[in-house]
């Protein structure tokens, strides 16, 4: 057996395995909470702080069939200015779909036809966001999109980006966000993109 085969066994057993939950504890409420699980694993007893998020969701606005649209903004916990591709929370009671086209109205101030391409964990090792991405196409431009926004969402600059830039961008470091990364790297690959 190859080591890479007993690699996956290995991985497939674990993946079976039932955790015994022994306790949760939300220590902090608001629009995030943190919670901190003690789990029961490999008979090791683990304690770990738990982030809880509202799923979400992110886009890949293509202009031009070779063209996205991107978001720049403020991010405090990074200290600095992120290029991403828009993204937002899924809000009670919507669907995802529903989500991605109020974000692309409001981050971007277009309407399109979404397509779905990934969902994925954002940080599963502390963080319980699930975002979905979705491709917009045959995007129309809105009218009076910039009203009641947040704050985050006042401080968005969008830009517009060759697919095979922001792909090379990716690839050398120079996107940092990893939905965006990871997104962009998704859409590329099955889009069959050159630079």
């Amino acid at each position: 057996m190859s080591l890479c085969w007993r690699a996956i066994s290995a991985s497939m057993s674990l993946a079976r395995k039932k955790i015994n939950i022994l306790s949760t504890n939300k220590v902090y409420e608001g629009s995030i909470s943190i919670r901190i699980d003690k789990f029961k694993l490999n008979n090791k007893v683990i304690e770990k702080e738990i982030l809880e998020h509202s799923p979400s969701i992110g886009l890949i606005p293509i202009i031009r069939r070779t063209h996205v649209l991107f978001v720049t903004q403020y991010r405090r916990a990074a200290e600095k200015f992120m290029l991403e591709i828009p993204a937002g929370k899924i809000e009670k009671g919507e669907t995802p779909k529903q989500a991605a086209l109020r974000e692309m109205r409001e981050e971007i101030g277009y309407v399109g036809k979404l397509s779905p391409i990934l969902q994925c964990y954002l940080a599963p090792g502390y963080n319980t966001e699930l975002m979905y991405v979705f491709v917009a196409t045959d995007l129309r431009r809105v009218i009076g999109r910039r009203r009641n926004l947040d704050y985050d969402e006042e401080n968005i600059a969008v830009k517009c980006m060759k697919l095979t830039t922001a792909v090379e961008k990716c690839i050398n470091g120079e996107i940092e966000d990893c939905k965006t990364v990871a997104a962009l790297l998704a859409y590329a690959k099955r889009s069959d993109v050159k630079s």
